[in-house]
């Protein structure tokens, strides 16, 4: 199941993580980190695709008990909201917060 696109409204915000918001999911252990580039630490399965691609290094690898890798927008300020994150994710543990269309995004990538 793909992130919540709704988490924000939904669920509670129940910490802050390296700088960012976490937010407290029903079944969660880690929670949705971020609020900007958000990723549902428990969805992520730690393929690291996202932190390779990221052009601008939002992510972080992060490893949090009991030990698997996953990734943490640590920098999410910096996202150009290129989408790449988004896209590449197998399992759609991450949601970009766009603050442009995605008509935009595809032609300022392409200007």
């Amino acid at each position: 199941m793909p992130i919540d696109r709704g988490f924000q409204r939904v669920y509670k915000k129940r910490d802050i993580h390296n700088g960012h918001s976490v937010y407290q999911t029903p079944s969660a252990v880690h929670g949705i980190h971020g609020t900007r580039v958000a990723v549902d630490v428990d969805l992520c399965t730690g393929c690291l695709k996202c932190l390779t691609l990221c052009p601008v290094n939002v992510f972080v690898r992060w490893t949090p008990p009991p030990g698997q890798a996953k990734v943490d927008p640590a920098d999410e300020t910096t996202c150009l909201e290129c989408l790449a994150c988004e896209i590449i994710c197998p399992v759609d543990a991450i949601l970009i917060a766009r603050a442009i269309q995605p008509g935009d995004t595809l032609k300022a990538l392409v200007d």
